[in-house]
């Protein structure tokens, strides 16, 4: 059942983007796609699931302009060293030049810390966290792919964060790290968690941590990061504070994001054969329920699917009354992955039954009438925990370790995943295994002495996790 998702990955997940209506890709640039109202009700679900948890934290919604006016943009030099290849400019307002050129945003912290810069005033203004959901533009010259690799990310949730201290800052890391966990759990996407290597941090940040997950290709995917920017950036902005001795000091911040690939992520691991297979959490429709009209009985298997769909109001429900064969909406709700199928007939109704069938397993089996509200509850509950285990399952079998760099290049080559090799720090020996693997370093992990490195057989500081990303 999950054939051509693993071995046809890619001719799989471009039908599933046009037949799930997720995207439409025919908008006439490059890189660019529309959502369709189904598409965009899972990325809602997903967003809300993410401002509750960044809201339980203390976290406030702001919206920051698109346009970053150059000077400001340009202030941070590593920032814009790292993004000087990606940013659309825009350069007149209608037919007149600008005086200054106006970057769309690829990420906001150029637009962001100017404000800081005049909210903060004291030690008693922070922690300052807020975060925002967006779009952001990078001009991105490799080949695009809906949700993964785009010129217009339209579902860009960043946080920023600014603090008194470095300690304070630090322990925001931890916090955001601990969040991301509880979302990426929620939604059953597995991940492993590493620091990113100091040459391919993000710009301007003292260190940046990175999840990252294995699709049905066993290529991995970068789904969130989480940066500590220490004052680099309050530096640059001027973003000071009067400390408790009365004394100017520059804040401490950190930043943290996710992007459209969080949605690719979902619909991908917990797909198969059939179409999406979607958690309940973040189903557009929980449940479908399905009239069975048979010659005379439409009357009454419509007004039981209405009394059902009233039981199960605190769900989202929809009744296909469409006139079709019941095999086409089979077929159709499969493809869109809605959690769980009800099915109404005259039989079922004598008999004070129904008829569910599960998206995951596809099995049926019939439940009292009398207890259905309370026993398809537990079907959804089940279904998101079976669908977790099997996400984390799969995800486990493809993580490796390699006790030499033949061996790292051979699983890489015919396996995929992601591979554990021993390091010994130095930026030399790593980039040296990343050509000779043919593989990303995708981040480090395991900060202790273990064996030996895998290429100069130093004594390891570390440990490199290796895989071929998107």
């Amino acid at each position: 059942m999950r054939e051509k998702w693993k071995n046809n990955f890619s001719e799989w997940y471009n039908e599933i983007i046009e037949k799930a209506e997720i995207l439409d890709i025919r908008y006439p640039v490059k890189g660019l796609y529309v959502w369709f109202p189904y598409g965009f009700k899972i990325r809602k679900h997903v967003l809300n699931l993410i401002r509750n948890i960044l809201e339980e934290k203390n976290h406030k919604e702001a919206l920051f302009p698109l346009l970053i006016p150059e000077q400001e943009f340009s202030k941070e030099a590593k920032h814009i060293k790292g993004f000087e290849d990606e940013v659309y400019w825009v350069t007149h307002g209608g037919l007149e030049p600008l005086n200054v050129k106006l970057a769309l945003r690829p990420t906001s912290e150029t637009a962001i810390y100017p404000m800081f810069a005049v909210w903060i005033r004291s030690h008693s203004d922070m922690p300052l966290k807020v975060y925002q959901i967006v779009n952001t533009f990078r001009y991105e010259t490799k080949h695009t792919r809906p949700l993964i690799r785009l010129r217009e990310i339209t579902t860009f949730k960043e946080a920023h964060t600014a603090h008194a201290s470095y300690e304070d800052a630090e322990r925001q890391v931890t916090e955001a790290t601990e969040m991301y966990k509880k979302f990426f759990d929620a939604l059953g996407v597995p991940y492993s968690i590493s620091r990113r290597p100091d040459w391919d941090k993000f710009p301007g940040a003292e260190y940046t941590t990175a999840f990252d997950t294995i699709f049905p290709d066993s290529r991995t995917l970068q789904i969130a990061t989480v940066h500590n920017l220490g004052q680099n950036f309050a530096k640059t902005f001027n973003v000071q504070f009067e400390n408790r001795k009365g004394e100017q000091e520059y804040v401490y911040q950190t930043c943290y994001g996710i992007s459209d690939r969080v949605i690719a992520s979902l619909l991908v691991i917990h797909g198969d054969d059939r179409g999406l297979c979607l958690m309940p959490e973040v189903a557009p429709i929980q449940i479908v329920i399905v009239p069975i009209w048979f010659k005379d009985s439409e009357r009454d298997v419509d007004r039981e699917a209405e009394k059902l769909k009233k039981e199960l109001k605190d769900l989202r429900v929809h009744i296909d009354d469409r006139d079709v064969r019941p095999g086409s909406k089979y077929y159709d709700w499969e493809i869109k992955g809605v959690p769980l199928r009800i099915e109404i007939g005259p039989k079922d109704i004598e008999q004070e039954k129904i008829t569910v069938v599960r998206r995951d397993t596809c099995k049926k089996q019939q439940i009292s009438r009398g207890n259905a509200a309370r026993k398809v509850a537990e079907i959804l509950s089940s279904i998101s925990e079976d669908l977790r285990k099997r996400a984390w399952g799969e995800f486990n079998e493809h993580v490796y370790f390699a006790e030499s760099l033949g061996e790292a290049k051979k699983i890489i080559s015919e396996k995929g995943g992601i591979v554990k090799v021993w390091w010994c720090g130095e930026e030399a020996c790593a980039k040296e295994i990343e050509n000779e693997a043919t593989a990303d370093i995708l981040g480090i992990v395991n900060e202790s002495s273990g064996g030996k490195c895998v290429r100069c057989e130093k004594k390891a500081r570390s440990m490199l996790q290796l895989g071929k990303a998107y």
